[in-house]
C-alpha cells in the first residue's frame, strides 16, 4: 500500500557533510510542516545508520526546511490505516529513530528554526542538545485532538521537572523559545539570522574535542542516568495506539484534516 504523502520519499531527508565530519541531516517535507510519515522515518532511519556507520562522524545537526521544524506524525497518513496493529507498529517505528539519535556515537544537536509539536517536540528533546530561534514554539499538543502524547512524555519527561512536563502534556498549550530554555527542553535561543552561528559555536567546541572522549562520554551519560527508556517507549506506544482506537481521538484527528472542531460525546457521570 503506498502511503500518502509518500511519493519522493528518497528526498525526505537531505545530507550534508563537511570536511570535519559535522553531518547536517535537514526533514525535507515543507509543505507537511516535515510530518512524521512512515517515509520520513525510514529515511531518517536509514540516514542515522550512514551517520553510525560513518567513523569520521564528529557531530549531526537535524535540521528541517520551511517554516516549521516538525509537526509530529502524518495525521492524514494515520487515519488511512486505523487499526491498532498498524498504530503499534507506527510508534514503535518513530521509537526506533529516538532511540537512535540517542544511541547515535557522535552528538546530535537540533537546530530548531520554527514550531515543534508532538513528536516533533520529542525529537529535539531526544537530541543531546538543541538551539532554537527565538521565533521557534514548541507544543505536545496531541491532547487536543483527543490523543495524550504518552510517547513524546517520555522524552519530554527525561528534560523537563515533572510539573512542567505535565502542564504541557494536560493542556496542549505552546511555549516559546526562552520558555523551553527555561525549563531545560533547548539549551540556546537565538535571533534567527543567528541561528546557524549559534549552532555553529557548539558543533566547533566538540569537534575540537577528542571523537573518541564524545564518544565514550555520550554513550556513558545515558548509561549512568538512563535504565528503562525502552520499556518507557513501549509502554507509551501501545498506550497511543490505544488511545489513537478510542472514538474521541478518531474524531479529533479527522476533525483536525477536516478542519473543524470536534464534535465529542461527553461521558456519562
Amino acid at each position: 500500500m503506498t502511503k500518502l504523502h509518500d511519493t519522493d520519499p528518497d528526498k525526505f531527508v537531505l545530507t550534508h557533510r563537511d570536511a570535519r565530519g559535522v553531518v547536517t541531516l535537514t526533514l525535507n517535507r515543507p509543505a507537511s510542516f516535515n510530518a512524521l510519515s512512515e517515509g520520513m522515518l525510514r529515511a531518517l532511519q536509514d540516514a542515522l545508520d550512514a551517520v553510525d556507520a560513518d567513523a569520521s562522524a564528529r557531530v549531526v545537526v537535524l535540521a528541517a526546511a520551511g517554516k516549521a521544524f516538525c509537526a509530529g506524525h502524518d495525521l492524514k497518513e494515520m487515519r488511512t490505516e486505523p487499526s491498532q496493529a498498524y498504530y503499534e507498529a507506527l510508534f514503535a517505528q518513530c521509537t526506533q529513530v529516538m532511540l537512535s539519535v540517542q544511541r547515535l556515537s557522535v552528538p546530535v544537536i537540533a537546530r530548531v528554526q520554527g514550531v515543534a509539536t508532538a513528536a516533533g517536540c520529542q525529537m529535539v528533546a531526544m537530541c543531546d542538545l538543541a538551539v532554537a530561534a527565538s521565533t521557534a514554539k514548541f507544543a505536545v499538543s496531541g491532547v487536543n485532538l483527543g490523543l495524550f502524547c504518552s510517547t513524546p512524555s517520555v522524552a519530554l519527561a527525561r528534560n523537563l521537572p515533572r510539573k512542567q512536563a505535565m502542564e504541557m502534556l494536560l493542556t496542549g498549550d505552546f511555549i516559546d523559545a526562552h520558555e523551553a530554555r527555561t525549563r531545560g527542553l533547548v539549551n540556546r535561543v537565538a535571533e534567527p539570522e543567528q541561528l546557524d552561528a549559534e549552532v555553529e559555536s557548539l558543533v566547533a567546541k566538540i569537534v575540537a574535542k577528542p571523537r573518541v572522549a564524545i564518544e565514550i562520554g555520550k554513550r556513558q551519560f545515558y548509561r549512568q542516568i538512563e535504565t528503562g527508556v525502552a520499556q518507557a517507549y513501549a509502554i507509551a506506544g501501545e498506550a497511543m495506539a490505544c488511545n489513537m482506537m478510542d472514538e474521541s481521538a478518531l474524531e479529533g484527528v479527522q476533525a483536525f484534516i477536516d478542519k473543524r472542531d470536534p464534535s465529542w460525546k461527553q461521558a456519562k457521570a
